[in-house]
């Protein structure tokens, strides 16, 4: 099969691990089953991956890729659950075993035209959705839903603030957010980001830093070092930050004296479960909500697809066709 693959890791220039080419078929275990890739998205952690994070050396060359959709054995039409993990393990929630790993990490991704799963991991799609739009949800919209409606503890008629318009869970949390009916403020440096995150249904667009209207109940943070501390100030008392992810550094200034004052709370969020990604695809049908895609390329053509988000060219899902 043809397949994307991480062959070695390159912390400076990661592209350069990239190859493309054929692969053998994926291994299928007692319990797992294959799909036939109609659609795969890309995610930064494909560009991590290519780093060395989360991949050991040992399992390369590493078909990459966390998300598909596509056909399995029998004919349907499938969502694939990226997160292999045994939910008994995570009293009842597989995000929190311990033993929890992603698709590429040490199983074979979905950056080809087969990928073996766990078939508990798949999830129907609803035909009102495309394989390109259903190929975007099982790691950005699955992880800003999570954030949105399961961490973030804010009710309808709430705000939040959302981080770096433009990103995959960053475009998701607007478009999800301002469908739910929270008022929801988005930052991003670009103009263009911030015209098209005001298109998704944004309240407020503003610069990176800018004084918001009001303090949120919650921010949405992806951003890390850079955004943290106007994360921080831009929350009411007893507000959340839900934070899933640090692309400009993990290690700000903690500013505990504003944690505990204001009794603001800090609160981790990993992708999400498979019943939430079917309660995901079906809040996109019940409201009309679709993801943005910011392109459609052919696999055999994903190097363009990874050196557009290695350079922040982009805004919603790039997206792959075998």
């Amino acid at each position: 099969m043809f397949a994307v693959t991480a062959s070695r890791f390159d912390e400076d220039n990661p592209l350069d691990g990239l190859a493309l080419g054929e692969r053998p078929d994926p291994d299928v275990p007692d319990g797992w089953t294959t799909v036939t890739v109609r659609a795969a998205a890309l995610n930064h952690h494909d560009l991590w991956s290519l780093k060395g994070v989360g991949l050991a050396a040992e399992r390369l060359p590493m078909v990459l890729g966390c998300d598909a959709a596509g056909v399995d054995e029998d004919g349907n039409e499938v969502i694939v659950h990226a997160v292999i993990g045994d939910p008994a393990r995570g009293g009842g929630d597989e995000t929190l075993d311990p033993k929890r790993t992603l698709l590429s990490e040490l199983h074979p991704g979905t950056l080809a035209e087969k990928v073996a799963v766990p078939r508990r991991n798949l999830v129907p799609k609803p035909a009102e959705l495309s394989f390109e739009e259903a190929a975007c949800l099982p790691t950005a919209w699955l992880t800003a839903y999570r954030m949105l409606f399961t961490k973030s503890g804010v009710q309808p008629g709430g705000s939040v603030l959302v981080q770096g318009a433009g990103g995959g869970v960053a475009t998701a949390a607007i478009a999800l957010g301002a469908a739910a009916g929270f008022r929801v403020y988005a930052t991003s440096r670009s103009a263009g980001k911030r015209e098209r995150a005001a298109g998704l249904g944004a309240t407020g667009v503003f610069e990176s830093g800018a004084r918001l209207p009001e303090r949120v109940d919650a921010v949405i943070e992806t951003v890390g070092e850079a955004t943290w501390s106007h994360s921080l100030k831009s929350l009411r008392p007893g507000g959340r930050i839900v934070v899933s992810g640090a692309t400009s550094g993990p290690l700000p200034p903690a500013d505990l004296n504003r944690v505990f004052f204001l009794q603001l709370s800090v609160v981790g969020s990993t992708m999400g479960t498979r019943d939430e990604l079917e309660r995901l695809a079906r809040f996109l049908v019940a409201t009309g909500v679709r993801p943005p895609v910011d392109r459609v390329l052919p696999l055999a053509r994903a190097a363009e697809g990874f050196a557009a988000m290695a350079d922040g060219e982009l805004f919603g899902k790039i997206v792959f066709t075998p």
